[in-house]
């Protein structure tokens, strides 16, 4: 799995979507564009995409496409609507891409021309109020926790495969 950083001028979010989605067939490599602000950190989309993996190999899988897999995952949700709220919308955003295959440096250099990229790493961008309000991490859970905001998001990414 490779990450791309970056700044996405999206005027058209299908459009976005379906280049994204070109590159990822032309590479071998499932492409999945998420919100910089919902991103606690890197492990956050390891995790993700391994459980997408997983699900994928047992027959598991609730999604059909396996981007739509990893975005459920990330998000640690079913409901493929309320996962989209992680994912990308239209107007100039803060991005992070996944891509995981074949030929993921080929296709992060592809990708390069749609998203301008930067030189900070996924959960340098997060918003940690957006985050622990979407996956109801409350204040008294951080205050009995030496945990991470990120590696509680990483439970609730994980949990995903219990609520099964």
């Amino acid at each position: 799995m490779e990450l791309l950083t970056g700044t996405a001028d999206i005027d058209d979010l299908d459009t976005f979507l379906g280049e994204l989605e070109g590159v990822g067939e032309e590479f071998g490599c499932t492409v999945q564009a998420f919100d910089a602000r919902y991103i606690a950190g890197p492990g956050q989309l390891d995790r993700a995409v391994d459980l997408a993996n997983r699900a994928s190999e047992r027959g598991e899988a609730i999604a059909r496409k396996r981007s739509v897999e990893v975005l459920l995952y990330a998000a640690g949700r079913r409901q493929i609507n309320r996962a989209f709220e992680i994912g990308v919308s239209e107007g100039e955003r803060e991005v992070v891409l996944v891509v995981d295959g074949e030929d993921e440096s080929e296709g992060v250099e592809a990708l390069s021309k749609l998203v301008e990229p930067a030189d900070w790493e996924p959960g340098e961008r997060a918003d940690e109020e957006r985050i622990a309000e979407f996956y109801g991490i409350t204040d008294a859970e951080r205050a009995a926790t030496d945990a991470s905001l990120a590696e509680l998001v990483c439970e609730r990414v994980a949990l995903l495969v219990v609520e099964r």
